[in-house]
């Protein structure tokens, strides 16, 4: 079946699948990866699919509506955010408008608030939550099978969706969750994300630029979900789970020798995993692979402050360019009740092993956690100084729906709004909508 995935428009350079979506003032603008993944799935399954990524492509709202029309999809797939989701709403109700189309929301937001997103709007169909490849493949199968029942009986409708796993759906005035879709075990059955790339967005590919990694970049995934419990971290608690599963080495490494291949131009690769340096075994194991390959290839990881001198010598002989690494604060206590897990023993020691394998490091900090006052923000500065990382991000809490930040601010009257809107300035910078007795909204977003 003719199948659209789409990345809406919003505002310009707007980064929808960032951890934190928002327009960066480095001009960042990521890719949309897991939606990416789940058109190479669909058109692994033999759908005819066309990815839209409406803010790298510069489409405002009637030039995509002018190209779904013209593609004529029965499914229409819409990637959501926080901040963006009441837009992403009338977007979909556009497309409705004009074309029989199934719309399907997919995202964090969504998946962490499924039926309250339904009821923003009669013309969403259905929210697939979670990790959604597989479950946008079933439903484009039964789709395929019953789409004018579907379409036009909400009797059947309901008979015929509860057999997919992972929706929350419409049926007339009722709204049905059905069972969850269990979290893909093997994920090297689903295609190469960079193939996708090249097939769909090659025409946009220097758009995707990311503020610490080299220019043009490929982001890809080698492994989903995370075990550490951090109650800020949007996508394992509401898109891939806490638990890490991961790619083979082998299959990583085909991946990356088709990227040296297909994108001569590409300076690095970003494997965009929570934390790839979970299991330091097959981190070491990734850069034995690469180096018996003798694969010249640039790339870098998201990591936490604890990986080992040995593994950080060997990755850099790999070609190992970069960790983006989440320091968060420089008070123990708040580090433990945002359930980082991590001494600052060990971020300093860290630091000094990733300095002497020479590694470079882009460094995040995150002002106004449990427990945070003006004293602890200038503690932090204090740290970020001194461990002198080679590149540096420095956010304002920011709690997504779904998480347990979310919840603490919630339940402890720190929230100041829940109109998503205000998730964003007026530019589409980071906001916080965050006050606590020690620190307001105001004072977090000017430090």
């Amino acid at each position: 079946m003719k199948i659209v995935t789409l990345n809406p428009p919003f505002l310009k350079m707007y980064s929808r699948s960032s951890r934190s979506p928002a327009v960066t003032k480095s001009s960042t603008l990521y890719y949309p990866i897991y939606l990416s993944y789940a058109t190479g799935v669909l058109e692994s399954n033999g759908h005819d699919v066309s990815l839209i990524d409406a803010p790298a492509q510069d489409l405002n709202l009637n030039e995509t509506l002018k190209l779904i029309v013209k593609y004529k999809p029965q499914l229409t797939v819409i990637d959501t955010s926080t901040p963006s989701i009441y837009n992403d709403i009338k977007v979909a109700e556009e497309i409705k408008k004009q074309i029989p189309t199934f719309i399907t929301l997919v995202g964090t937001h969504v998946s962490a608030l499924p039926e309250e997103s339904l009821r923003l709007s009669p013309g969403i169909d259905a929210v697939a939550r979670r990790e959604y490849d597989y479950i946008i493949r079933d439903l484009a199968q039964v789709l395929s099978k019953y789409q004018n029942m579907i379409l036009s009986d909400s009797e059947s409708r309901k008979d015929i969706l509860q057999k997919v796993k992972g929706i929350t759906f419409r049926a007339g005035i009722e709204i049905v969750s059905n069972p969850d879709y269990n979290y893909i075990e093997d994920l090297d059955t689903i295609p190469f994300v960079s193939k996708v790339y090249n097939k769909h967005l090659k025409h946009s590919l220097k758009k995707y630029f990311y503020g610490a990694n080299l220019h043009p970049v490929i982001t890809i995934l080698s492994g989903r979900g995370c075990p550490h419990q951090c109650i800020y971290c949007v996508y394992p608690q509401t898109l891939t789970g806490n638990r890490y599963r991961y790619r083979s080495v082998e299959n990583l490494v085909e991946e990356l020798i088709y990227i040296k291949k297909a994108f001569p131009d590409v300076k690095e690769v970003f494997l965009e995993d929570d934390t790839l340096t979970i299991n330091s075994e097959r981190v070491q194991n990734l850069a034995s692979e690469i180096i018996r390959k003798k694969l010249k290839i640039t790339w870098s990881i998201n990591s936490r402050a604890d990986v080992d001198y040995q593994t950080l010598k060997m990755i850099k002989k790999a070609g190992c360019r970069l960790l983006c690494v989440g320091f968060e604060s420089a008070n123990q206590k708040i580090l433990d009740g945002i359930n980082k897990h991590l001494s600052l023993e060990k971020i300093y020691k860290f630091m000094e092993n990733a300095k002497k394998a020479g590694i470079l490091v882009h460094g995040c900090f995150m002002m106004g956690n449990p427990g945070e006052n003006e004293k602890t923000i200038m503690e932090t500065l204090k740290m970020a100084k001194k461990l002198s990382p080679d590149s540096a991000q420095f956010y304002p809490i920011i709690v997504y729906p779904g998480t347990k930040a979310y919840k603490w601010a919630e339940d402890n009257g720190h929230l100041t709004t829940r109109d998503f809107t205000k998730w964003l300035t007026k530019e589409g910078h980071h906001n916080c909508v965050v006050s606590t007795p020690s620190l307001s909204r105001e004072q977090l977003v000017a430090f």
